[in-house]
């Protein structure tokens, strides 16, 4: 289904029956990698999950957007819906908007909150990593440059892709500079004001947002219970379906 929110077309699904559920995706994802955990939990509620802007079906923001930008839009989404007081399931990046959206003060609430390697807690840069950024930075502004750019018209490109993340590199434009914003963004101050009941679900061997985070998010947050799931990472309730759902029924009862 397509939704208008603002000048943008949203694609959406909603299927089931009970109270709602909304699913919110994780950086580079889109309705169809939560299938499964869409057919699971639509047996005892009304899922909602959505194509964020730039993912999937739905159109892509005009210029790159902030994780207060989307979570404008969320606002927005659950208003034009009708969806009042639902749980709330953010994956990754999905996880990032859903406390932004709970704690800054938008109308919105939950009465349960799920978060599943969610991203908002900005790590220190390694030695290592702080010189190679310096270095990328220096060579960005050198191939840029006007003289440059003429001899060269490839180099900036070619130098974005070889040290980029694969999220940065397999992205358009607006959404590279909307991943620049979004991940230097640290939402750590934030978490003491997620009052919801919140379980945090993880995968043990998770490298794009580390178990640590997950235990730091249970310290911080006044709600929050943390589950560690074994031989998983970041796609926890793909690697582990059975042990995620089964935790799923517990908190959701």
């Amino acid at each position: 289904m397509k939704i208008k929110i603002g000048k943008l077309n949203i694609n959406y699904i909603c299927c089931g029956e009970g109270k709602p559920l909304v699913i919110i995706h994780g950086w580079g994802c889109n309705i169809g990698v939560y299938d499964a955990l869409i057919k699971h939990l639509s047996k005892n509620h009304t899922v909602y999950a959505l194509d964020l802007p730039g993912f999937g079906e739905s159109d892509e923001p005009e210029s790159p957007w902030s994780v207060s930008d989307y979570a404008d839009f969320m606002c927005e989404f659950l208003t034009k819906l009708g969806i009042d007081n639902p749980i709330l399931f953010g994956h990754s990046f999905g996880g990032r908007v859903i406390i932004k959206l709970l704690t800054c003060g938008y109308p919105v609430s939950a009465e349960k909150v799920i978060l599943t390697g969610s991203a908002g807690i900005l790590r220190k840069k390694t030695a290592g990593k702080k010189l190679r950024a310096a270095i990328v930075r220096v060579a960005k502004r050198f191939f840029e440059s006007k003289i440059i750019k003429k001899l060269l018209p490839t180099a900036a490109e070619k130098l974005k892709r070889r040290y980029g993340s694969p999220d940065y590199v397999n992205s358009t434009p607006v959404m590279r500079g909307t991943l620049v914003k979004t991940v230097n963004e640290d939402l750590t101050p934030l978490l003491e004001n997620m009052t919801a009941e919140t379980l945090l679900i993880w995968g043990a061997n998770d490298t794009e947002t580390p178990l640590a985070d997950g235990r730091l998010m249970e310290k911080l947050m006044k709600n929050a219970g943390l589950a560690v799931i074994h031989n998983a990472g970041h796609y926890a309730f793909l690697e582990q379906r059975v042990q995620f759902t089964n935790i799923l029924n517990v908190f959701l009862k």
